[in-house]
């Protein structure tokens, strides 16, 4: 004979939780609205979108704006370039980051000190402030209208060296002693020991790459010309016709690229949370 278990009685809400849970509503309404407009316009005509006063439902549901952008844009070339682009931007920092990172962290060597400045000067400097100068060296490289063109100038990873620096210094080094000792040397450490114990800290220096790489626009607007090799956000600026923006079409779009970044945010945010905490960049 089985004894029910008692049920424990919930306990009322206090104030201070209605008060967070309103606060988080609202926020997270405010964050979600942005996308609902976009997806709610996506599905309405042309002539509907740019209707004054604006309303959020179509009156006639169409996806003509989605058919559109594939029929009339080169999304597909767009979406695979900014993939390459993102994936070979991502691998290079985090192979840069984790070497220069533990070097810095580990080694002693003349010039230590002047170099570290030189990195965390880069943090000073504004991206845009580079523009004309790298745009110089990429074409006397004879690098314009190239991937390589698009991607090796956003291979300067001072932020994210940085990152990695700091969560080496955290590592305790006996654990690189007690290698040492049984006859590793420092590659083996790194590759072994090290980098296991990075895992956290370099998936979250490869999100924010990623991310970060995916969203730029300046850089591949200045550096190509060519329209097959156009990433997600300058193929979308050029929605337009003779009439002006195609709106419908131009959330459709934004949307579409959007989406890679939603993935990533709902697959990995465990690991982003987890690179935050370890690598400090709460506090900062």
């Amino acid at each position: 004979m089985t004894t029910a278990v008692p049920v424990k009685p919930r306990k009322p809400w206090t104030p201070g939780q209605i008060v967070l849970t309103l606060l988080g509503t609202g926020v997270s309404a405010a964050f979600l609205a942005p996308f609902a407009w976009a997806l709610f316009t996506s599905l309405k005509s042309e002539t509907e979108a740019v209707e004054v006063p604006p309303h959020w439902l179509p009156e006639d549901w169409t996806g003509q704006a989605w058919k559109a952008l594939f029929e009339t844009g080169n999304i597909t070339n767009w979406f695979v370039n900014s993939v390459v682009v993102s994936v070979c931007v991502t691998s290079v920092v985090l192979l840069v980051s984790a070497l220069a990172g533990y070097g810095f962290a580990r080694t002693e060597f003349r010039g230590k000190k002047a170099l570290m400045g030189l990195v965390m000067a880069g943090l000073m400097i504004s991206p845009a402030v580079l523009g004309v100068p790298l745009f110089t060296t990429v074409q006397q490289m004879g690098m314009v209208d190239t991937y390589w063109g698009m991607i090796l100038p956003q291979c300067a990873p001072a932020a994210m060296v940085y990152i990695l620096y700091k969560f080496f210094q955290g590592i305790p080094r006996e654990l690189e002693e007690a290698a040492f000792i049984d006859g590793a040397g420092r590659w083996r450490v790194f590759f072994t020991i090290v980098l296991p114990l990075s895992r956290p800290s370099l998936a979250a220096v490869g999100i924010f790459t990623f991310i970060a790489s995916w969203n730029n626009f300046l850089w591949p607007y200045m550096v190509t010309n060519n329209p097959d090799l156009m990433t997600m956000p300058n193929g979308i600026a050029t929605v337009m016709n003779s009439y002006g923006i195609q709106w419908a079409q131009l959330m459709a779009g934004g949307l579409m690229a959007g989406l890679p970044l939603i993935i990533v945010f709902v697959f990995f945010q465990r690991q982003i949370v987890a690179g935050v905490a370890h690598t400090g960049l709460a506090g900062q």
